[in-house]
């Protein structure tokens, strides 16, 4: 690339000195699954912030997160809009293949929900403690659905359920449903709720099948949820491409935060039939933090899903990776404790990110460890994951 045409593409002219720095692949197959936290990947395609970088970025539509497991790890996707729990599974062998794997950086925060039916509204249950009640009364099998064994839904559903005194092992049935399948399956009856990310929660109250009975940020503030996702191998063998894949995707999530026009930019095209499939009204609201339960309230949620929040929103701190060990552990999934730190510092590529970041002028934090306050007031801060693992009363 001539200095002419970087200048005209905007490239830091810094990023390919004596070329050492150019992409090693150029072109890269990201898989996505339909929805709303799909966008930064879809808009840095869209709006060629890749090209800025010497890449070209590849949506792919993909049905389900298994299939995307499965094409990561063997290679038809070069990398993935993925579920965070997802990654930390595969990297352990829980429930599949085992490949060790990379977690580029944080896609997004918070806006997911905990979506129950309509008919378990009419009997009462409209949040978690009323949801508690009926289920002690009406003696049943519950059925909720997650997204994938290991994910993140599977893990806010579960928290959630248990700070209410519900175990998800023993007191429900958990069934394992693909984000796009979850309204239709509700309609016909399949399940009493189900957590997944929007804009399904949303469509649900739309199509009146089903009321929000509480955000994924309720039960954890400003919690990880989409991560870049790729391979160990992917990295060693293309860190230039990691990078800049890093850098349009950062830049991506930086405009569409950046104001109501973007956002609205964004909620257009993610709706079409190539990306989420859906009508826009089902994204547009809660991206700006615009709420209803499907039962009449309403409300501004300040922690609604953010995809940049001035850089705060992107880095892949340990202690995000190692909650959803903890929890793989509380929930069985792992048998045994894993050196958490030393799997969280395997997989987080932060040194990659840091660099990513540091040519953005995006700040980084100052440590990989975050605290933070769950809904039942249990602090995380990933200093000792073992004993906070084995601290929760309702466990498998």
């Amino acid at each position: 690339m001539t200095g002419a045409a970087m200048a005209a593409t905007g490239a830091l002219p810094q990023a390919w000195a004596q070329g050492s720095d150019k992409p090693e692949k150029e072109e890269v197959r990201i898989g996505f699954i339909p929805l709303t936290d799909c966008a930064s990947v879809v808009m840095a395609s869209v709006l060629g912030f890749d090209k800025k970088y010497g890449i070209k970025i590849i949506p792919t539509k993909e049905a389900s997160w298994a299939g995307v497991r499965d094409k990561l790890v063997n290679g038809e996707l070069d990398m993935a809009h993925v579920l965070y729990g997802l990654v930390y599974g595969v990297h352990l062998g829980v429930g599949g293949p085992k490949k060790d794997m990379a977690v580029l950086m944080t896609l997004n925060r918070n806006g997911q929900a905990l979506t129950l039916s309509k008919k378990l509204a009419d009997q009462g249950a409209v949040d978690g403690a009323s949801l508690a009640k009926v289920m002690a009364k009406e003696k049943r099998e519950y059925t909720f659905a997650q997204t994938f064994p290991t994910g993140t839904h599977a893990m806010w559903l579960y928290y959630w359920l248990a700070s209410y005194g519900v175990n998800p092992m023993k007191d429900a049935k958990v069934i394992t449903v693909p984000p796009p399948q979850m309204v239709a399956n509700m309609r016909v009856g399949n399940m009493d709720g189900f957590c997944v990310g929007e804009p399904w929660n949303h469509r649900a109250i739309i199509d009146g099948i089903g009321i929000t009975a509480a955000t994924t940020q309720d039960v954890w503030p400003d919690h990880p949820e989409k991560v870049l996702g790729t391979t160990g191998d992917f990295v060693k063998k293309y860190p230039n491409t990691a990078r800049a894949v890093i850098m349009a995707v950062l830049e991506a999530g930086r405009w569409i935060d950046a104001g109501l026009k973007n956002k609205q930019q964004m909620a257009e095209t993610i709706a079409e039939k190539a990306y989420v499939n859906t009508s826009v009204d089902a994204i547009n609201q809660r991206i700006l933090g615009r709420y209803q339960n499907g039962l009449g309230k309403t409300w501004d949620d300040p922690k609604h899903m953010k995809f940049f929040d001035d850089g705060a929103v992107n880095y892949p701190y340990l202690s995000d990776g190692m909650w959803f060990l903890t929890q793989h552990k509380r929930w069985g999934l792992l048998k045994s404790h894993p050196d958490y730190l030393a799997v969280a510092k395997q997989v987080n590529q932060t040194a990659l990110y840091t660099q990513a970041a540091s040519q953005l002028k995006v700040s980084v934090p100052k440590s990989d460890l975050r605290t933070s306050k769950l809904i039942d007031g249990t602090v995380w801060d990933g200093k000792d994951p073992a004993k906070y693992a084995d601290s929760f009363k309702v466990k498998a």
